[in-house]
């Protein structure tokens, strides 16, 4: 069975409170405080450790809060290596009265070139051909747009999968040579991509497989919310639901979609099987209070609930 790396250089220590309400000006009275690891990569080695798989997780940590983080980190099979600085927070509060949610994420520390390429180096010397090299979540400072394109030339016979956003998608969007395997990003992403609105299932599908043949990734994924996903991975153009009735909390929801879906193509099951994976996962995570992540019990009971159609 293929292995798992998660790359997470831009980590956070993920705080979740509650107030009866959010507004400015009064001081805002709020509930207990939960403390989990955060950062893309972080998140989708939990979700596959959740979901009965094995992933490493590389992750880069600095300073007192980064020595709090690893300490968080205990259950995961941690590769620390050292960050240019101090490791970030990040807050969630949610509001009471509305349910809204409001997310505060700071920039982190800046890294050079050189650390960079020294980071890539040590990631290429990990596994095997065949393995699967996850980048999920924001990339840190310092790393041009060129970063993830360079990350799929060193690390060429490896599954790239890439889930980010802003410049870094855009630049990776465009195709290249040495693409990723799976290319994920939501609806709104991928509007910015379109330059229009893809308001159905057979556009979003459509504009993912304009990504796949431009040679952005051999299987590219549009994450649309409550209506599912949809993905082109040269075999057809597919969506699944979402098999969640309602959502108690979004945060992790992409990130356990990637643990899922790469924890099963790691378990040799078809991409499109693998989609049910990911969509359960996702719907699990949207049942789980604050940072938590998908719980087994909820993965277990919504796989099933999971309907692939081919469009």
């Amino acid at each position: 069975m293929a292995k798992i790396l998660t790359i997470t250089l831009n980590p956070a220590l993920d705080l979740a409170t509650s107030a009866p309400f959010v507004r400015p000006g009064p001081k805002l009275r709020c509930g207990p405080e939960r403390s989990e690891p955060g950062g893309g990569g972080v998140n989708v080695a939990r979700a596959v450790g959740l979901l009965g798989g094995q992933a490493q997780s590389m992750v880069a940590l600095g300073g007192p809060t980064g020595e709090v983080m690893k300490g968080l980190l205990h259950g995961l099979d941690l590769i620390a290596i050292d960050a240019p600085g101090e490791t970030r927070h990040s807050l969630t509060v949610t509001d009471d009265s509305t349910g809204e949610q409001y997310r505060f994420v700071l920039p982190g520390a800046a890294w050079t070139v050189s650390q960079l390429e020294e980071m890539l180096q040590k990631v290429s010397r990990c596994g095997s051909l065949g393995d699967f090299i996850v980048f999920s979540g924001s990339m840190p400072p310092g790393a041009d747009t060129g970063f993830l394109t360079q990350a799929c030339a060193t690390l060429q016979g490896r599954r790239v999968v890439i889930d980010t956003s802003g410049a870094h998608l855009a630049a990776v969007a465009k195709g290249h040579d040495t693409a990723p395997y799976v290319l994920r990003m939501d609806s709104h992403e991928a509007n910015e991509l379109a330059g229009r609105e893809l308001t159905t299932q057979t556009e979003s599908a459509g504009f993912a497989d304009q990504l796949r043949r431009a040679g952005a990734a051999q299987i590219v994924i549009i994450a649309r919310g409550k209506d599912g996903s949809v993905m082109a991975d040269g075999a057809g153009l597919w969506h699944v639901n979402a098999a969640n009735d309602h959502v108690v909390s979004a945060v992790g929801a992409g990130d356990s979609f990637v643990g899922g879906f790469v924890n099963a193509l790691a378990k040799e099951m078809t991409a499109s099987e693998a989609l049910r994976h990911g969509a359960a996962a996702a719907s699990a995570a949207c049942l789980s209070e604050g940072t938590e992540l998908c719980l087994p019990d909820d993965f277990i009971r919504l796989l099933p609930l999971t309907t692939l159609m081919r469009l």
